[in-house]
């Protein structure tokens, strides 16, 4: 029996029209979709222009360099991605009530998160689902939210902006973590007293689409600081910043944690301010009205019981990570 998804009245999406265009569109052109889906390419073509027909909108047009998607076509296929993915949910719902947990986890985690607890994190998640296919994305928010929003990533575990929680996300808080200006150890500025000390410097920022205002709020206009915006580098991964603070001395801002964690101890410095900056909530990021799956649960609980280990640890370096870090569960 083919499985059909309802539209409008009279109209049903079919599921291997909706495998058919996610094909099409991760490899490029129809021929690869035909491949990954191992399926002709005339079944592919078929799939498609039914579901154009049945739509009766332009969904993709086709070009020398492969199928290039419409505005129609970029909706549709976000949707069908989360269509998917509850289904991919669904399955291993059904392999753990078997008592055969299988499937496949994407988890986004923000970068100091992956730089202390995660490794702890990922050993006892496989000791608990050892057949579950992890996948782990080091996540800036910025990197995360797409994923998020087409169903790429089942959750991640990063700082959301408030106003962006109320809207698409919802979010499960777990620590407050302090902020700071941190510069390279030796940087001509690292005694500054205040932000105003740093507006002829550069920076490198990283902020999701629509984080910009907030940022900058932040940083620099609650101090009546202005920065020339032609001094920021936006920069979308650890590696980037960590370049840009290292060989090119420019500032940022963000976990204070990172000049205690490996590998940057020693070499990044918390510049120590007179202007204070608002703590950040680390959470547990989702897309508004999604749920979790076994696999995702049993992951965000070993989260938990690793910080909280953490948390009452008396070693010396936990005692310097929980100096900046407040648990709120």
């Amino acid at each position: 029996m083919m499985t059909t998804i309802s539209c409008r009245p009279g109209e049903q999406m079919k599921l291997h029209q909706l495998q058919a265009l996610i094909a099409s569109a991760e490899t490029g052109s129809i021929r690869a979709a035909a491949r990954s889906l191992d399926i002709s390419q005339a079944a592919v073509t078929k799939a498609l222009r039914e579901l154009e027909t049945e739509q009766r909108l332009p969904l993709f047009v086709r070009t020398p360099s492969g199928l290039n998607f419409t505005e129609f076509g970029k909706v549709l296929l976000t949707h069908a991605r989360l269509v998917l993915k509850q289904l991919e949910h669904a399955q291993t719902e059904l392999d753990h009530l078997r008592g055969k947990a299988q499937g496949r986890l994407c988890v986004g985690v923000t970068p100091w998160v992956a730089l202390t607890f995660l490794p702890e994190v990922v050993l006892a998640f496989r000791a608990r689902m050892p057949d579950i296919h992890l996948e782990l994305f080091e996540s800036l928010m910025a990197v995360a939210q797409p994923l998020l929003r087409d169903g790429s990533m089942d959750f991640a575990i990063g700082q959301l902006h408030p106003a962006q929680a109320t809207a698409e996300f919802a979010c499960e808080t777990l620590l407050e973590y302090q902020t700071s200006v941190l510069v390279r150890q030796g940087h001509p500025r690292q005694n500054a007293r205040s932000i105003h000390e740093l507006l002829d410097q550069d920076w490198t920022l990283n902020y999701a689409p629509d984080g910009h205002d907030a940022l900058m709020q932040e940083l620099f206009w609650r101090h009546n600081a202005q920065i020339d915006e032609q001094r920021i580098v936006r920069a979308h991964s650890l590696a980037i910043l960590q370049m840009m603070l290292e060989r090119a001395d420019m500032c940022t801002w963000g976990p204070t944690i990172l000049s205690t964690a490996s590998p940057f101890l020693g070499r990044l410095v918390s510049v120590n301010l007179i202007e204070q900056f608002e703590p950040r909530q680390l959470s547990i990021v989702t897309r508004r009205n999604g749920s979790l799956s076994n696999p995702a649960l049993c992951f965000t609980d070993c989260l938990l019981q690793v910080i909280r280990r953490h948390a009452r640890s008396a070693k010396k370096e936990d005692r310097q990570l929980f100096d900046t870090l407040r648990l709120l569960v």
